[in-house]
């Protein structure tokens, strides 16, 4: 790919960045269209947040930018606009720049974790699940796995707070959803997420407890939101039960078009 002076640039911001799959998913993609366009990695600050969306609005051959860890949440208030879903999950994982500057967000990672399920074969209709996490990611992959049609959902956070305000977001937007206590036993579950940072970078690290993960059900979808390791020791003690498993890089390829498209980098 060869970055030229009319080339469009669009970013993917985080801190740390280096973990991150969707420049090398998102550059095939545009290569694989012809389009004149690339996506960067930027690792910003929290503390320089506010400058880097300020200079976006003069970046005129910037198409917008993709939004990791730790900035979902904190760059909302930076943005001119946000999309009914992201008002509601009150985060954000892409942004697109207008020509005039205007920036509107939208968090479409629920969508990309419901692409990645269903091609595992997982619809949540009907069914029950676990997520492990209330932040960003697992705001939306609620978000998505209620708009489905999910039955029974336990939502599980190291803060209690995060699951009462969560419990209250989604049962009013999903009354029909029945929220379940997330207790000590995963063999209800049709599908369990880690849809938190644990895991990250090779620590060993797991979501739950090891006596916890021996109460899988083999016949479970046990997803990662993690993509460096693909394989956490999450999903590798999940696929020693027996259990299908999914990893963050599946949930990273399967947003690449939808984040592509909200940018309009790609038609």
């Amino acid at each position: 790919m060869i970055v030229r002076g009319t080339t469009r640039i669009s970013q993917i911001i985080g801190h740390p960045i280096a973990q991150v799959r969707s420049p090398e998913l998102f550059n095939q993609e545009l290569e694989r269209l012809g389009a004149d366009a690339v996506l960067i990695p930027v690792d910003v600050s929290p503390e320089q947040l506010r400058d880097f969306v300020a200079f976006q609005r003069g970046w005129h051959n910037s198409y917008g930018f993709v939004v990791t860890i730790p900035h979902k949440r904190a760059v909302v208030e930076h943005l001119d606009e946000l999309t009914d879903r992201a008002k509601r999950l009150q985060a954000v994982n892409v942004v697109r720049r207008d020509v005039d500057g205007r920036l509107t967000g939208d968090m479409v990672d629920g969508l990309g974790f419901m692409a990645a399920a269903r091609k595992n074969g997982f619809e949540p209709e009907g069914r029950s699940a676990l997520v492990i996490g209330t932040g960003g990611a697992g705001s939306a992959i609620v978000d998505a796995l209620c708009d489905g049609g999910i039955a029974r959902l336990a939502l599980s956070d190291l803060d209690p707070a995060r699951v009462t305000w969560m419990r209250g977001v989604f049962g009013a937007a999903f009354p029909e959803v029945e929220f379940l206590e997330a207790g000590g036993d995963l063999g209800s579950f049709d599908l369990v997420v880690n849809a938190s940072p644990v895991g990250m970078g090779d620590t060993g690290e797991l979501p739950v407890p090891q006596a916890v993960l021996g109460t899988l059900h083999p016949g479970t979808l046990v997803a990662d939101v993690v993509t460096k390791p693909p394989m956490t020791p999450f999903l590798l003690a999940a696929q020693e039960r027996g259990c299908q498993v999914q990893t963050g890089p599946e949930m990273a390829a399967g947003q690449i078009g939808i984040l592509g498209r909200f940018m309009s980098v790609f038609s």
